[in-house]
């Protein structure tokens, strides 16, 4: 028999141990938030192992996998959560999660719905939980989502956590308004959720417009807490977004970005998890000699690892090593489920075959060794802007690459896939290089195939018009227009090449003869001439003032004193 003394004692024992646990769960809360996952799963395991009847334990563990992309350790756990006595209902959301990830919809709803016909009237953390599951699923469903989170605040109008997914939720909706008045909410009920005030800094930071104030918004998180890793690593990816929109400014930007970064991970961990973030990071701040390092450092820890690969290839490209850059991105798509492929690794694709499949022949005009290939990288090139039209902002480069390469006709085609982007920061340069591209591959053509290349001359033509939008004085645009239109030789096209010349000869002319290149003086004396050649059959006058002009810069001008004469 246990006496009376020895029943308050194991009383007393099992309320103090309840409260250990209630503060460890809550430790291991504060660990995920601060992104400290190896040190979350480690208070996790051990409360599983003083308590395998908690399932909560389990499914905060399993989410923790979740959020580190590792699905099948997250089933793990809740599968064997949901079979406990206590909470088990928490790993249903869980797996739940995992239904969505895999578009199995009706499944997670099922699973859903039988948490809720458990609950308590006044239980709400679990419907928090699977408005978590619809927002950050891999498949996610914001409608639903933001339904149940405003089902919780009906319930519990102070539930900070509901207004803080609220506005991961609107931010993945892109509304912004809203976003920013939940983040508000979750703060000002409970001070202790930095993760709202740092959210309203990643919204600023992705403005791309804003970076002082975002980079205020992290440093000001820090004067609260000093360890609280987020914002060390959005500091750093703010600096790093600020660096690739200020040239002038790279290399500082760039050094005080990795500098941050470092310090996120020494908040956090350099566990692979940590290692793959980092890598993200590198790609971000275009350091590929580090990441080439760390991808390696990488493969010493986990051989078997798939997305080591893609960093691989990554790196191995930019540092010109592009044949072991296609050899490990065709093996990274090979292990990797299709949906788990972005725009940038059908970017590195098509990079590096397209460098695989370029040569220079012996007079130094590049050739392509296998046009199979070469049609394949500009196909996967293509569908990395269809899967993430934001990618195209870096198609510049690439076009012009292949136009120093003399490829003019697969240049065309990488900056037109650019030019359709609506928010495309490089414009003005990609449909003046569209242009250029275009009309550099016709004049090589063979005139045959000069007959059948009216419809590009054409897309050509429709570039030009949107350079000349962006800048009314952009004098080039109007010389490559009016040449474009003469090419295509017809009645209307005619008159679009003399409005060009036109507009050349007003903008080039108001210099001065003195204050003329060499290069002006002769393209303005070509369009005194062919658009002379155009007004001699309709506007006599002014062709007579155009070849007069033409003669007066090169008195030696035979074929416009030839029709001086005839127009006299």
């Amino acid at each position: 028999m246990i006496k009376i003394e020895k029943l308050k004692f194991l009383g007393l024992s099992l309320l103090l141990f309840s409260a250990a646990n209630a503060q460890d769960v809550e430790q291991a809360k504060k660990a995920i938030d601060a992104e400290k996952y190896q040190k979350a799963k480690t208070i996790l395991n051990s409360l599983i192992t003083s308590n395998a009847s908690e399932g909560r334990n389990y499914f905060l563990l399993g989410d923790v996998y979740l959020k580190q992309n590792e699905e099948d350790s997250a089933a793990i756990f809740f599968n064997k959560g949901k079979g406990v006595k206590k909470n088990a209902e928490y790993n249903l959301i869980g797996l739940a999660h995992i239904d969505l990830n895999n578009g199995n919809t009706s499944s997670a709803q099922a699973k859903f719905k039988a948490v809720e016909d458990e609950l308590r009237r006044k239980e709400v953390e679990q419907l928090v939980y699977m408005g978590r599951a619809y927002i950050h699923a891999d498949n996610p469903d914001y409608t639903k989502g933001i339904a149940l989170l405003n089902r919780v605040l009906e319930k519990d109008s102070k539930n900070a956590q509901a207004f803080l997914s609220l506005g991961d939720a609107y931010v993945a909706s892109e509304n912004y308004n809203d976003a920013y008045k939940a983040y508000r909410n979750a703060y000002s009920l409970d001070n202790s959720i930095l993760r709202a005030k740092l959210q309203v800094g990643v919204i600023t930071k992705n403005t791309r417009a804003a970076f002082p104030e975002a980079v205020q918004a992290f440093e000001k998180i820090l004067t609260m807490d000093a360890n609280y890793g987020p914002a060390y690593r959005e500091l750093a990816e703010t600096y790093a977004l600020w660096a690739n929109t200020n040239p002038s400014k790279y290399k500082e930007y760039i050094k005080k970005a990795l500098g941050y970064y470092e310090k996120y991970m020494q908040l956090t961990d350099y566990s692979l998890n940590s290692r793959l973030r980092r890598a993200d990071f590198l790609v971000l701040a275009r350091d590929y000699k580090e990441l080439e390092l760390e991808a390696k450092k990488m493969q010493e820890l986990d051989k078997v690892n798939p997305k080591i690969l893609r960093y691989l290839s990554y790196a191995a490209y930019e540092n010109g090593n592009y044949a072991e850059s296609l050899k490990a991105m065709e093996e990274f798509i090979s292990k990797v489920e299709p949906t788990r492929l972005i725009a940038r690794d059908y970017l590195y694709l098509g990079l590096s075959k397209l460098a695989s499949t370029v040569s220079t022949d012996e007079e130094g005009n590049s050739i392509i060794s296998d046009q199979v290939v070469f049609d394949a990288a500009i196909e996967d090139i293509r569908k990395a802007a269809d899967m993430d039209i934001e990618i195209t902002n870096e198609f510049n480069a690439i076009g012009k690459k292949l136009f120093k390469q003399r490829l003019y006709g697969p240049a065309s085609v990488v900056f037109e896939i650019a030019t359709g982007n609506p928010e495309n920061r490089n414009a003005f340069y990609d449909n003046f290089y569209l242009a250029y591209s275009v009309y550099y591959d016709h004049i090589n053509k063979s005139a045959e195939d000069r007959k059948l290349n009216t419809e590009r001359l054409m897309v050509a033509d429709g570039a030009l018009t949107k350079v000349i939008e962006l800048s009314p004085e952009a004098q080039d645009a109007f010389l490559f227009k009016a040449r474009i239109n003469q090419y295509m030789q017809s009645e209307e096209t005619y008159v679009e090449m003399s409005k060009a010349y036109d507009e050349y000869i007003k903008i080039v002319a108001a210099k001065g003869v003195d204050k003329m290149s060499g290069q002006e003086k002769k393209n303005i004396i070509e369009a005194y001439s062919n658009a002379g050649a155009y007004y001699a059959v309709i506007e006599k006058e002014k062709a007579v003032e155009y070849f007069t002009k033409a003669l007066e810069l090169n008195p030696e001008d035979e074929y416009a004193k030839s029709e001086l004469e005839r127009l006299k």
